[in-house]
């Protein structure tokens, strides 16, 4: 059991990954409280219950994952990435500051939340292939699936407080708190950086710059059906399973009727499942297709139930099952698809699947919150449940293709 643990968190033998850890989990703290204060101004504040509208948010949140992905793995791939991601989690805390004043002055309205949903999804867009492939700059290849999981479970780790301390927040003293509170959260992630060990860094080798960086990646993954099958995989579930700000607050408001400090406790038991797959997801070796398509069908069935629940608990607990199956599948093709590409290839690659996963919300989040308008919320429950079906069918389709036994990929 001993060596179980310290496999677990070997990866926290880095210094600077320590460090990354503890600055990056006060962060994520702040980026929850956020999620949910917008997702609660957006429904309660500036529209009637509409989550067509939160719907619009989240397609403008994540349109740049699509829009900026010529240009965001080529940057990942060439420039020097501590400094990249420097620069934009600083962008992202300034304007997470410049949301909350105008909240708490009281300007604030519909079509300001949508300027800032887009221009904090293009910092992001920017931040996050860099920082996915950043991982292994900090404790190499042969510890990243181990450090994928545990940057997931600091993430999920954030989201069992953040939502929690957003619902007492927006009770006590107002949503726009919550916002100046996350800009400054910020402020722990560069500390963390500024003080890392350079020499400690295993810097990959860069990209050549060329005029073809992004055609270069799209080729690379389409010569790959390994590659090809995932991002299938994630672009069905990141554009109709993956709606959870539209689920969880569609379900509150208009099923439950629960305040907001239900509310945030939703999201804050969500994460309790997704921590339980990520620290699975820890102690575990490389992961494989098989893998996946468990994930996918596991996640599936947690939509379902959730569809299904007869009340609040019931749906809580079906969310907890739904968020270990993501934290699993998304971690499981995050390994993949950096251990089995190169290098000088993996900023791209990692773009792409960002791209994929995230950019889909931008046709999906739409689709989701009008049905969740018309038909109710159970049936945007539906559409991801029978979303993360088709993924699981996916992944057993390219597993049959390639003739390998599935006990040798899980």
């Amino acid at each position: 059991m001993k060596h179980r643990v310290s496999g677990t968190f070997r990866s926290l033998r880095s210094f600077n990954f320590r460090l990354w850890t503890v600055g990056g989990l006060i962060s994520n703290v702040g980026t929850w409280m956020q999620r949910v204060a917008q997702d609660w101004l957006v429904l309660t504040q500036l529209t009637h219950h509409n989550a067509s509208a939160l719907g619009i948010v989240m397609g403008l949140q994540f349109a740049p994952q699509l829009l900026l992905l010529p240009w965001t793995g080529s940057a990942a791939d060439r420039l020097n990435q501590r400094r990249l991601l420097m620069l934009t989690q600083a962008t992202m805390g300034v304007l997470a500051l410049l949301l909350g004043v105008l909240t708490i002055a009281g300007v604030i309205r519909l079509w300001h939340v949508y300027v800032f949903a887009f221009l904090s999804g293009s910092a992001a867009a920017l931040d996050a292939p860099v920082r996915q492939t950043f991982v292994a700059e900090m404790v190499g290849d042969e510890d990243l699936p181990n450090a994928v999981a545990l940057n997931s479970t600091s993430f999920n780790a954030a989201q069992m407080i953040g939502p929690a301390v957003a619902g007492l927040l927006i009770a006590k003293v107002g949503i726009g708190w919550a916002f100046l509170l996350n800009g400054l959260s910020f402020a722990a992630v560069l500390l963390s950086m500024s003080l890392f060990r350079l020499s400690e860094l295993r810097t990959s080798a860069r990209a050549h710059r060329t005029a073809s960086g992004f055609a270069e990646g799209f080729r690379y993954v389409r010569r790959r059906p390994d590659l090809r099958a995932i991002l299938v995989m994630l672009f069905l579930i990141g554009t109709f399973g993956l709606n959870f700000p539209i689920f969880i607050s569609a379900m509150a408001v208009n099923v439950f009727h629960s305040g907001a400090r239900a509310f945030g406790l939703l999201s804050s038991i969500m994460a309790v499942g997704s921590l339980s797959g990520a620290l699975f997801a820890a102690g575990r070796k490389r992961p494989g297709l098989a893998s996946l398509s468990i994930g996918a069908g596991v996640f599936g069935l947690g939509c379902t139930l959730a569809a299904l629940a007869p009340g609040y608990w019931w749906f809580a607990a079906a969310l907890a099952l739904s968020g270990a199956a993501a934290l699993t599948l998304t971690n499981g093709t995050n390994s993949i698809m950096q251990l089995s590409t190169g290098p000088s290839m993996r900023g791209r690659v990692m773009a792409l699947r960002v791209g994929v996963a995230l950019g889909g919300m931008t046709i999906g989040a739409p689709i989701v919150g009008w049905v969740a308008n018309r038909f109710g919320p159970r049936w945007s429950l539906a559409v991801g449940a029978g979303a993360a079906f088709a993924a699981a069918l996916v992944a057993v389709f390219a597993l049959l293709r390639r003739k390998e036994p599935a006990a040798s990929l899980v």
